[in-house]
């Protein structure tokens, strides 16, 4: 098996440069269109809810996007984004499980856009450096691994199946234990 992750692509000539100026890019582009999808949502909102008109699909997502404000990761986004601004959007992207709700957060609470944008540009690059470096040799790492050696991988997905298991019957009986009533 090939040493060079990029060359198995047919990129092993392609410069570390390179690889941080596109992932770079879909950073910026996955930002930004959360960060509008957020701003498109409070102005349809606004203006759909002041006519009691427009499409049942609208009106569909409408629902669904406010059920989504309502849920753990938004309301933390949501706060973060209160809280701290622009910082949070920075350090957004070098976390795990909040990216989405904090971009679509600076577009529901209106951050300014240039505000945004100045925000994404050093979490984007860092982003891209972490994930063109870091990033892509732990992933390269797994594939090797799992391509000589089949038990590591049963391994990993046993182990996986019952963080799964684990982790819905958690959430199941934590509901359970909202929804039932006080004794």
């Amino acid at each position: 098996m090939d040493d060079d992750p990029l060359g198995t692509f047919g990129l092993g000539s392609t410069s570390i440069g390179i690889a941080v100026g596109v992932l770079f890019l879909v950073a910026m582009a996955r930002s930004h269109a959360i960060y509008w999808a957020g701003r498109g949502v409070t102005r349809g909102a606004r203006t759909v809810n002041g006519s009691h008109g427009g499409f049942g699909w609208w009106r569909s997502m409408l629902e669904h996007l406010e059920g989504w404000t309502n849920t753990r990761a938004a309301r933390k986004g949501l706060d973060l984004v209160r809280r701290w601004g622009a910082y949070a959007v920075i350090l957004a992207f070098v976390t795990i499980g909040v990216q989405t709700a904090v971009f679509a957060s600076a577009g529901l609470i209106g951050m300014r856009y240039g505000r945004f944008t100045l925000a994404t540009v050093p979490g984007a690059l860092a982003w891209a450096v972490v994930w063109s470096t870091v990033g892509l040799g732990a992933v390269w790492g797994a594939v090797r691994l799992f391509a000589t050696n089949p038990a590591a991988l049963l391994a990993v997905v046993v182990l996986l199946a019952a963080g799964l298991a684990w982790w819905t019957h958690r959430r199941l009986t934590r509901r359970a234990e909202v929804l039932s009533p006080a004794d």
